[in-house]
């Protein structure tokens, strides 16, 4: 009865088995499940990606050029202030006493040009009495009236007073240049004793205070000197991103931005680039090694027409931007209009092979793939789809720049046909030439992966 049983059970699996053969449930053809996508005319704009920081256009850093205490601090950070406004003040003790004694100088020194302009006359009036009596000697002397030892004196006297008058001129051209000096002392103890004045350079916003009201600061005429503060124009703002070697050569002064900000993460802002580093940002550091990244600083500044609505932003200031905010810049380095696919399609033959000894592909392989598409020595492949045989074919193609999502293609695929879009594993690693396929949506693709 029991081996009735087992027979019975035994050809129950054999004719399931027979019936899930020929419905093709098992022992059949695996069929990949592919998505396809028409290549067609679109605009590829190329990016260049980097991280930065904003910052104002024009900022102005403030030191005080003389050494003391701060004794009045009239701004604090935030400050919207003019040109010429008083800023803070440094204690002049010192200079104010320098300035003092600069001025004594001067004014005795002018006593003093005096007292040679007086000498100057009484040597005059001197020379003149004894020019006359020398003159009314030689006609006395001429008529022998008196003696050789008379004239001898009166001549000896009209020398004297000459060389005296002589003198007493150059005493009073040195006291005039006293006086010149002593003037250039006091102008330039006034200069000094001006400095401990602080004005503000250019209108803007006090961006940072970098000092408190007591603090004792040191000036420039020694050493670096103390940086009291700085003065922002935050009505034009940029962002200062390092963008790597790879790619400095494909951005231009005049490139157009998209910027992204992370405290705005729901909107995006408009820039333009104005300046491009000539030299990288680890020229003349002492720490720079060969495998350390080469980065160049270019400059994008933020166009005002993209964020005039933007109100979420800093209220007490020009703009809604705080320096210092971190952002993201894609420059738009080239655009082109053509015929695209989607970057994913195209494959290296390298890429295969690769992927066929490894067995499969990821996120990784993907974006490797994509720097790999650049590279023009290596030939780049799509899949075409035959919707008559539901078969797949291989076909090489050259291609032009690329976005995140579609690639130029130059030749090999013509408008309006059927390429294989994904997925892209199986674009990898699983079609082969002339392999069967089965086409269906990215939707119900991934929902089975997830079920998977």
């Amino acid at each position: 009865m029991k081996l009735k049983h087992i027979l019975i059970g035994l050809g129950g699996v054999i004719l399931l088995l027979i019936v899930l053969k020929f419905t093709g449930v098992i022992g059949g053809e695996q069929v990949e499940k592919i998505t396809v996508e028409k290549a067609g005319d679109k605009k590829v704009v190329e990016t260049v990606t980097a991280n930065g920081k904003i910052q104002p256009e024009t900022e102005v850093k403030l030191s005080s050029e003389v050494s003391g205490e701060v004794t009045e601090l009239l701004v604090k950070e935030g400050d919207v202030v003019k040109k010429g406004q008083l800023l803070c003040k440094v204690r002049p003790d010192v200079l104010q006493s320098g300035y003092e004694r600069a001025v004594a100088s001067y004014n005795s020194q002018k006593a003093s040009v005096a007292a040679a302009q007086q000498s100057l006359a009484q040597s005059q009036a001197n020379f003149v009495n004894a020019e006359a009596t020398y003159k009314r000697n030689v006609e006395l002397y001429n008529k022998k009236v008196i003696s050789a030892s008379e004239f001898d004196a009166a001549k000896a006297a009209y020398l004297s007073a000459k060389a005296s008058l002589a003198s007493a001129k150059e005493n009073v051209t040195g006291a005039k240049f006293g006086l010149e000096q002593t003037g250039a002392n006091v102008k330039e103890a006034g200069a000094n004793l001006a400095k401990t004045t602080i004005y503000a350079p250019v209108d803007g916003v006090v961006s940072k205070l970098s000092i408190e009201l007591g603090d004792r600061i040191l000036g420039t005429s020694q050493m670096a000197g103390t940086e009291i503060m700085r003065i922002s124009n935050l009505k034009t703002m940029e962002v200062n991103v390092d963008v790597n070697e790879n790619d400095i050569n494909r951005v231009n002064v005049g490139d157009s931005a998209t910027i992204e900000i992370d405290a705005f993460a729901d909107k995006k802002f408009k820039g333009i680039v104005t300046e491009i580093a000539s030299s990288s940002t680890s020229v003349g550091t002492t720490t720079a090694s060969v495998d350390q990244v080469t980065n160049f600083s270019v400059k994008v500044r933020l166009l005002s027409e993209s964020y005039d609505q933007v109100k979420n932003g800093a209220k007490d200031l020009p703009s809604p931007f705080r320096p210092g905010l971190s952002a993201t810049v894609d420059i738009e380095s080239e655009s082109e209009t053509g015929l695209a696919v989607p970057i994913q399609a195209v494959f290296t033959g390298e890429k295969e092979k690769k992927g066929e000894e490894n067995g499969g592909g990821n996120n990784q392989d993907m974006d490797k793939q994509k720097t790999k598409l650049t590279d023009k020595k290596v030939k780049q492949f799509v899949y075409f789809f035959d919707d008559k045989t539901k078969t797949v074919k291989k076909g090489e193609v050259t291609t032009g720049i690329q976005d995140d999502k579609y690639i130029i293609v130059k030749s090999g695929v013509k408008s309006g046909q059927s390429i294989v879009s994904g997925p892209f594993s199986a674009i990898q690693n699983k079609l082969k030439d002339g392999m069967k396929v089965e086409v269906t949506t990215k939707d119900k693709l991934f929902s089975n992966d997830k079920k998977k």
